[in-house]
């Protein structure tokens, strides 16, 4: 083995000034670290199935010198003189001089450079990589492995500024001195990863280039961090002493001892799941439905798994066909670890506590602690979440309790947050890796190395949907099994989903299955893709269901009579739910109800903490198992007919899309139990139909009316669940039906113009496809710097989000800054404070630029406190008076624990 010279060694890599000490770390030293990172990642942490897909793509060649390559080589743009004679972070002269000086007396001088900024590392690091023979699929990597590659291979950059690379344009000898060094530390790299030559290393497949990007960075992230969360008593890879140096350094303890101190969890490991009816006794300890033993049944014998769609009955039990699916899978494709997708907070809420009660189970029957992480905004508010105990405050070596077998790995933060084993939480989260974005790399590795499961798949509009193919065609190229769950899916959206996994896969979306497998309706339907065969499976027994006929009622009446209606109908006993379309009208509704019968709504424009106590609070009364009282009304958005397992004994509905409708009949005589008097019979009454084609403008702002219309012409005055469910929807949703539907064409029009106009914005910012012969040059184009620095806003991207504003919502009364509820500022914790958020609505908030202004004048000289506070930091507060009313933005908002946040124009007066 080759030694370096002191030249080489010499080299900085890292540099820093802490409690008077100089520190620093030579290059050599954290490209080795790198290395031996990055191939323990590749060994220990990437799943079997990625590491099968990197090596069947590159046949006959070393996987394992190609990884260590990458992470030992990731900075060799570091030992050019545009880098070396950068200034350190604290801007300490002394350290400069002192590495530069180090530099000198082995003959790397430089004349002064005057645009060394042009020649970041990265790119310098491809560009000489390439410039000695490196293919550029694999310098591309080098080249991005700051989260953004470059646009082209930088070809031009060591012509255009030579003196940043050689430490000067004309002096031979300064260049001789620079190349030497760097041609001594390339062959040194190359030698200790077993390549002979540059040329040797071979070239990668677009696909296998983001994976093994993506393992680069948390390489790279996780080499370059001195201790495990900032707990200097949890040494990872500290700098050294200025009078230290590389031959100081024992590489291989110093790389086993951070290992053993970061993996403070262990991996997931699947088990076989040999008996279907004795593994659902085990893990939810009742015995399956014959839909759930036939499906996972079915689901077990796949042997090339890529997409399944789980089509069946609200309350059948799909999150547990699934969750075994997740078991199966996982054995069988060879992944470690599991992700949920769910439509909004309150649904990942509420799945979060089942998922983290399967994981329990896992954890203990394989004795292992297993880290979880609940994906959105609100999550450190979720007491559940904040239950779960930290990762390295266990004694690894005690024996582990009921309560440590699921775990949260706190190294998992930000960025790095997709890559913990098992997370559950909004879509977005997946969404978000067709989005260009710096850094998806993350994303992408996180998500290749798991399960994915689609809850409510039916739920994602027509922009939501753009974005949801394209991250299945890279989960396809990846061959990441994806499970994808709905009650209610039209034909077509179920057919688009497993072509556009099936062309990400194997790079056409044709596949084999039997004839009519386009229109199937059959209704429960499992849909597997197996390898390129498309298997359906549509025989059950009928008797697993809940089978109800459902009495629907169109109901045309003013707010008023509405009101008495929904009074009378539940006069003797009974839960009634009420499902509108806009939050307005929740509250409207609400203030019009007899004080007499008790009232719950619910809807987005709560403060977080009242909206996770009235979820809550709905559980407990109408869920499963809850203790329902004699009377009781309950008021809604959408928030209602999205996987929350509560019980109606009659429903009142706003009219919406057909398949929406249905969601919501699912809400409706849920489960078994015994009715009030003359609510035995599931009574559905539709309301806002004003006339045919007449919805309202707030229905038809929110659904397009073509939908409507055909919802309203094909809905039947009774609806056999579940056998009427796909046929409805199909009805609905296929075009061909159109004709019978009476003055439809203009509607239409309006329906298919919108869905181009989205499905065009949504490709604005969306990455291309899989393209395996392409490097990764240009992959994120221009992404947006505010979608970069804003996560929030990256949410809002795909979902074609308004931008809103979420603020902390206070009020000030006499005696000075209290929450609503009256408590004082000064009594309460920062944390508290930082749960009194709530959006506001995109109305109140046209400019956005404007408004965060305003908002900042109010934070800044009432609360300039919160700046230094970890919770408070960046928040923006809106403050109420003592009737909890404020004047904003033209706007009057008043609040109450209640009715929640009501808005309306300055001077309008209130209904």
């Amino acid at each position: 083995m080759s030694s370096l010279s002191k030249a080489a060694k010499s080299l900085w890599g890292k540099k820093a000034i802490k409690n008077g000490q100089e520190l620093w770390l030579p290059l050599i030293a954290h490209l080795i670290d790198t290395k031996n990172v990055i191939n323990w990642l590749y060994n220990h942490w990437l799943s079997d199935k990625e590491q099968l897909i990197i090596e069947s793509s590159l046949p006959n060649q070393n996987i394992h010198a190609l990884v260590k390559f990458l992470g030992c080589v990731h900075d060799y743009g570091k030992c050019i003189p545009a880098f070396q004679g950068k200034p350190s972070y604290q801007r300490s002269k002394v350290l400069d001089q002192d590495l530069l000086e180090r530099l000198l007396r082995q003959g790397l001088s430089s004349i002064k450079l005057v645009s060394m900024e042009k020649s970041p590392h990265a790119v310098a690091g491809e560009a000489l990589l390439e410039r000695a023979g490196l293919n550029e699929s694999v310098g591309a990597i080098i080249g991005g492995h700051h989260g953004m590659p470059q646009k082209t291979s930088p070809f031009d950059q060591i012509i255009n500024y030579t003196s940043n690379y050689f430490g000067s344009d004309q002096n031979q000898k300064i260049k001789e001195k620079w190349q030497r060094v760097q041609s001594e530390l390339l062959n040194y790299i190359l030698e200790i990863c077993g390549y002979n030559n540059i040329k040797d290393v071979p070239p990668v497949s677009q696909p296998v280039a983001v994976i093994l990007e993506g393992l680069l960075i948390m390489a790279d992230w996780l080499a370059s961090s001195e201790y495990l969360n900032y707990d200097v008593q949890k040494p990872l890879f500290p700098l050294i002493s200025l009078n230290a140096g590389f031959d100081d350094l024992d590489m291989t303890a110093r790389f086993e001892d951070a290992i053993n101190t970061w993996a403070v969890n262990d991996e997931w490991y699947p088990q076989k799941v040999t008996n279907i009816e004795k593994h659902y006794q085990k893990r939810w300890g009742f015995e399956p439905r014959s839909v759930q033993e036939k499906m996972s049944a079915v689901i077990g014998k796949t042997k090339d798994p890529g997409m399944i769609i789980i089509e069946a009955p609200m309350g059948i039990g799909k999150t547990e066909i699934a969750l075994t699916a997740a078991e199966q899978l996982g054995f069988s494709a060879g992944e470690n670890g599991f992700f949920m997708g769910l439509p909004t907070q309150a649904t990942s809420n509420a799945m979060f506590e089942r998922i983290d009660q399967w994981l329990k189970q896992v954890a203990e029957s394989e004795h292992a602690k297993l880290p979880i992480k609940l994906m959105h905004g609100k999550a450190q508010f979720n007491p559940i979440y904040r239950a779960i105990p930290i990762a390295e405050n266990i004694d690894s070596d005690s024996d582990s309790d009921a309560d440590s077998a699921v775990v949260v790995n706190s190294w998992f933060t930000g960025k790095k947050t997709i890559l913990n084993e098992f997370s559950v939480g909004t879509i977005d989260n997946l969404l978000l890796m067709g989005l260009k974005q710096k850094h998806l790399f993350l994303k992408h590795l996180g998500l290749a190395n798991k399960i994915v499961v689609i809850d409510e798949v039916h739920a994602y509009d027509v922009y939501m949907t753009s974005y949801l193919k394209k991250v299945l065609r890279w989960l396809g190229a990846y061959h990441v099994p994806v499970i994808a769950l709905s009650a209610t899916l039209p034909k077509q959206k179920r057919n688009e989903l497993l072509q556009a996994y099936c062309k990400g896969k194997f790079g056409t979306k044709h596949f084999q299955a039997e004839s009519g497998w386009e229109n199937e309706q059959s209704y429960p339907l499992l849909s597997i893709l197996d390898g390129k065969k498309m298997v359906q499976v549509n025989h059950f027994e009928q008797e697993s269901f809940n089978k109800i006929s459902v009495h629907i009622r169109r109901l045309k009446a003013d707010d008023t009579d509405l009101v008495n209606k929904i009074s009378a109908t539940i006069e003797k006993g009974g839960i009634a739910g009420v499902i509108v379309n806009t939050v307005r009208r929740a509250q409207q509704l609400a203030r019009l109800m007899p004080k007499g019968i008790p009232t719950l709504i619910l809807h987005s424009a709560y403060l977080s903490s009242d909206r996770t106590k009235r979820e809550q609070k709905l559980q407990n009364l109408i869920g499963k198992n809850g203790k329902r009282p004699k009377r009781l009304i309950v008021i809604g958005t959408q928030v209602l007919e999205q996987s929350l397992d509560i019980d109606f004994d009659v429903l009142f509905t706003d009219i919406a899309p057909m398949d929406l409708i249905l969601q919501r009949i699912g809400r409706l005589h849920r489960h078994q139990i015994e009715r009030p008097v003359g609510l035995q019979q599931p009574d559905v009454y539709i309301l806002g139909i004003n006339s045919f084609g007449d919805y309202g403008d707030a229905n038809e702002a929110i659904y397009a009316k073509y939908l409507l219309m055909k919802t309203d012409h094909f809905l039947p005055n009774q609806i056999k669940l579940p056998t009427d469910i796909s046929p409805l929807v199909q009805t609905v949703y296929d075009p061909e039906n159109d004709e019978e539907v009476h003055d439809l064409d203009e509607a239409k029009s309006e329906f298919e113009d919108q869905i181009s106009k989205l499905k065009k914005k949504a490709a604005v910012f969306q990455i291309a496809p899989p393209r395996p012969r392409r490097t990764i040059h240009g992959w994120l184009g221009d992404s947006p710097q505010n979608l970069d620095k804003d996560e929030v806003r990256a949410q809002a991207a795909v979902r074609d989000i308004k931008d809103t504003l979420e603020v902390v919502l206070l009020q000030k009364n006499e005696s000075g800054f209290c929450l609503l509820d009256g408590r004082k500022l000064e009594k309460v914790s920062s944390k508290i404070i930082a749960e009194q958020t709530i959006r506001l609505p995109a109305a109140v908030t046209p400019n956005i630029d404007e408004a965060i202004s305003s908002l900042e004048d109010i934070t800044s000289k009432n609360f300039s406190y919160w700046q230094k506070d970890i919770w408070l930091r960046g928040s923006l507060a809106l403050v109420l008076d003592k009737n909890l009313t404020a004047n904003f933005n033209g706007w009057t908002l008043s609040y109450s624990s209640k009715l929640g946040l009501s808005y309306e124009k300055e001077g309008e007066k209130g209904e």
